[in-house]
């Protein structure tokens, strides 16, 4: 279909989103949503999160679960606010761009596409490790235990994998959502299942106090904090937004987006909660002594090996197959959630014109798609690794969820007569309570990783100033008082991580309790600049005017 500037949808199109630059068929309903976001968030993290988070913070890896929930949840909240009153099909920047202009919005949705495309490989790559543990020679020779990563059979199987989550997405929106509801109902029933068979056939209740100083927390809680992003257990609840970025396509959105994104992030905490307590208590006690605590473990394929450890043959095979399943129905999603990226990227006019181009038939967004392909097999061959991938990822995810609260805040102010169907109380104390949280996983994430995607983050910005460039640097004075927030946190975050406490990877110039009062306070600071340089875009006008951003 070509692009229509009037908004209207040709004859035929059936319901439509208006104002997409391109019409959308609105086919998707709650029980759809729902299984995208627990489709997305049951990936590769719940094969691999338990045993990483344990690895960081021992029994208290529980923990670090509830708070990474809870922090996401701060956020989703806000997003239940937003998405109903854009309901668009996007990323998380296409809101801060309707209160700060384009600079935010870009490094926004830069942020959650290097996220979403990063995740793709990284779903293929858990499934690839998870096979070389099979019991053929030729299985085994798919990943390196020197080098704790694929070999190269490993990624061009890896990159198959990554085409066949592209063939599911290309085709329709009707083959993509059946193959999302199949996945998503075996990929509940696995891990609980599992968990539950290891709780009743291996459980150690010794475990959660055997190692270090006899508490749950045997390396202290600085290590449950890391976890929560080291660890990828940010990566494993990501998927909470994907209901958002279908919401262009989603029926009745008011209601069904915020049921989709709160259920399927509290289902989904259930889910690895219990999981963390069955992987802590199903280890044989002396594996984790000969491994030398918690830290020296080492799994392949974690909850298989557990299962193989305790005789559970069939559970194992249950759990291979599952390594295809889980991680391929969060690998689909997340292309194709991708691609909706690029295209909102090229709506806002930050991408080739050939990104925003929708096939005819299909209405899908298929130049997009190729290029979230191209791009995913190219990192999958930067970074081989599961663990490498799933911590960057969680960090570039981190960065995108402080639009949220800025632009929710911000837009009460600025667009007070716009219609939102879901308005939450308290949103004086949501907003700054949210943002510092962020910040605060921003800075667990330890350094040098801090550094180092912020400066992926930065990096992006040559897209913006190129496209800014080409046409004439329109409004550039605004946009850049409006924006330079937003760079200038970024950079300050990383000074701070570079300065702070040792345990957070720091030269130790602040203690521990410095370095959370130090971001706390800096947080708040930019939190009130950032409120403040707000100011009423023409978009944010259309939405307190009632009408739909982009149009007329």
């Amino acid at each position: 279909m070509t692009r229509n500037d009037s908004g209207a949808a040709p004859a035929g199109a059936g319901t439509t989103s208006p104002g997409e630059g391109g019409q959308q068929r609105r086919t998707i309903g709650l029980v759809s949503l729902l299984m995208t976001g627990v489709g997305t968030i049951i990936g590769s993290g719940w094969l691999f999160g338990a045993a990483h988070a344990a690895g960081y913070a021992g029994p208290a890896a529980i923990f670090s679960w509830i708070i990474g929930a809870f922090i996401i949840a701060l956020t989703a909240l806000t997003l239940c606010e937003l998405g109903p009153m854009m309901p668009r099909t996007g990323g998380m920047g296409r809101f801060a761009k309707l209160s700060h202009g384009s600079l935010v919005g870009f490094i926004g949705d830069w942020a959650g596409f290097v996220g979403f495309t990063s995740t793709v490989p990284s779903e293929a790559s858990a499934s690839v490790q998870y096979m070389s543990n099979w019991d053929y020679p030729w299985a085994h020779e798919l990943f390196s235990s020197q080098t704790q990563s694929l070999s190269h059979t490993g990624l061009l199987v890896a990159s198959l994998l990554c085409v066949v989550y592209f063939m599911l997405c290309y085709w329709s929106m009707q083959v993509f959502l059946r193959a999302v509801k199949a996945v998503t109902i075996f990929k509940i029933f696995v891990p609980l299942f599992s968990a539950g068979t290891l709780i009743y056939l291996g459980f150690n209740a010794s475990n959660f106090s055997a190692v270090g100083n006899g508490s749950i927390a045997p390396y202290g809680w600085s290590g449950a904090l890391t976890a929560v992003t080291g660890a990828g257990i940010v990566y494993a609840f990501n998927g909470f937004q994907t209901p958002i970025s279908f919401a262009g396509e989603a029926k009745n959105p008011n209601r069904t987006i915020p049921i989709a994104v709160l259920g399927s992030l509290a289902l989904c905490l259930v889910i690895y909660v219990v999981l963390q307590v069955a992987f802590i208590g199903a280890l044989p006690p002396s594996q984790l002594a000969a491994g030398g605590g918690w830290s020296g473990l080492d799994f392949r394929s974690p909850f298989a090996d557990l299962a193989i450890s305790l005789n559970l043959s069939l559970l194992a095979m249950l759990l291979y197959l599952d390594a295809f399943v889980s991680p391929s129905g969060s690998g689909v999603i997340y292309l194709a959630s991708a691609s909706r990226m690029l295209w909102g990227m090229e709506r806002d006019g930050h991408m080739p014109k050939s990104m925003g181009r929708l096939h005819k038939h299909t209405l899908l967004p298929r130049p997009a798609m190729w290029a979230v392909l191209a791009a995913s097999i190219a990192c999958l061959w930067v970074f081989p690794s599961w663990d490498e991938l799933a911590a960057v990822i969680s960090v570039g995810y981190v960065i995108g969820y402080l639009c949220a609260p800025v632009a929710f805040i911000s837009l009460r102010r600025l667009a007070p007569s716009a219609v939102r169907p879901v308005r939450l109380p308290f949103a004086g104390v949501l907003a700054p309570v949210t943002f510092v949280a962020v910040s605060l996983l921003l800075y667990w994430s330890s350094w040098p990783l801090t550094g180092e995607v912020i400066f992926i983050i930065v990096a992006g910005l040559g897209f913006w100033i190129y496209y800014e460039a080409k046409t004439g640097f329109h409004d550039i004075g605004r946009q850049l008082k409006a924006g330079a927030w937003f760079p200038a946190y970024l950079v300050t975050m990383a000074a701070i991580s570079y300065v702070g406490s040792p345990r957070f990877g720091g030269l130790g110039l602040l203690s521990e309790m410095g370095s959370f009062v130090a971001v706390t306070v800096v947080s708040l600071g930019f939190y009130v600049w950032s409120y403040r340089s707000a100011w009423l875009t023409p978009e944010a006008a259309q939405l307190d005017a009632g009408a739909e951003p982009g149009t007329g």
